[in-house]
């Protein structure tokens, strides 16, 4: 891909406020810049209908909404760094030269794709609803006219976070069709929301009777062993969902948070965060943000136990360069 180099004149008449103010236009500028690529996005993303897709797919259309984005918050960022180093005395009265590169593959490109994903992980909950989906399978709905009236019931109480509504109609649903795997998965996790665990834990395993490959309660388990603060049980559920699902990053990510939060063992959950946050990477996963965030507390963490060089030799084993 060609690399487009964009020249803008922008004069000095442009900027003719009291110092103060070129600050606050510069600060303005830019937070309206990530601002903005953000929420046309996170519009972009309410087209995206995540019923019967597979989570590679979905990720597809996310990268998609973000990506017709990044060129337009790169200008516009950039644009922002000009008027700073106007306002500091440089570039007065010359010609601002502004460079895009366009090439996905750059760090420039990387990183504004970066800005805008981490900017929407934090502020728009369409994107967390989609890279949370449970991957859609159309044998797993019921074809009982009655069970489906209840689970749509369930369904509009679950969205008002009215728990215990939710789970006397999933309850109905399932006396109408006892092998309805969406209403055992989703009576879990109504289960789990209002802290009944051993409860959330047995739905599960009644899905996994129908189906014992079902990835929602699979990994669902474990965090319901997580909540229980069994954490070994919670590690061998993710090794059990690893078995039937070998190299899915939620199993890394999972191993991962439960070595770091909850056992304090941050070497160990460096490995298994690194390899969450390389597969992540590749699906163009949003909750790569996620892992990023957890790595930079463990590089915190190592860190002050003077055991940096060991961080740096995992990152190093699992092709992370580090800086």
């Amino acid at each position: 891909m060609i690399k487009k180099r964009i020249t803008i004149l922008i004069s000095l008449f442009i900027f003719l406020f009291t110092s103060a103010q070129e600050d606050k236009v510069a600060k303005s500028l830019s937070d309206t810049a990530i601002k903005g690529a953000a929420e046309k996005s996170c519009k972009c993303l309410d087209s995206i209908d995540a019923n019967n897709k597979s989570k590679e797919a979905r990720n597809l259309e996310i990268s998609s909404c973000i990506n017709n984005r990044v060129l337009v918050y790169m200008l516009s960022k950039s644009i922002s760094e000009s008027s700073k180093k106007i306002e500091d005395g440089r570039n007065k009265g010359k010609k601002v030269e502004i460079s895009l590169n366009s090439n996905p593959d750059s760090e420039d490109y990387k990183q504004a794709y970066y800005d805008i994903e981490t900017y929407m992980m934090n502020n728009c909950s369409r994107l967390r609803d989609l890279v949370t989906a449970a991957e859609s399978h159309t044998d797993q709905m019921s074809k009982n006219e009655e069970a489906l009236d209840f689970y749509e019931k369930a369904i509009n109480a679950s969205e008002k976070e009215n728990w215990n509504e939710a789970i006397q109609n999933y309850k109905l649903a399932l006396e109408k069709d006892p092998k309805f795997i969406y209403a055992w998965d989703n009576l879990g996790i109504c289960y789990r929301r209002i802290g009944e665990y051993d409860n959330a834990h047995n739905a599960y395993q009644k899905s996994l009777e129908i189906d014992p490959k079902g990835k929602m309660p699979l990994q669902n388990i474990a965090i319901t062993y997580v909540y229980k603060k069994e954490y070994q049980k919670a590690i061998d559920a993710y090794l059990a969902f690893d078995n039937i699902y070998p190299g899915d990053a939620e199993v890394y990510y999972g191993i991962g948070q439960v070595y770091f939060s909850y056992l304090k063992e941050s070497e160990k959950a460096l490995d298994y965060m690194c390899k969450a946050y390389i597969i992540y990477n590749k699906q163009k996963s949003a909750y790569r943000t996620d892992a990023e965030t957890i790595l930079s507390l463990i590089y915190k963490d190592m860190k002050e136990k003077g055991q940096l060089e060991r961080f740096k030799e995992i990152m190093k084993n699992n092709k992370i360069n580090f800086e």
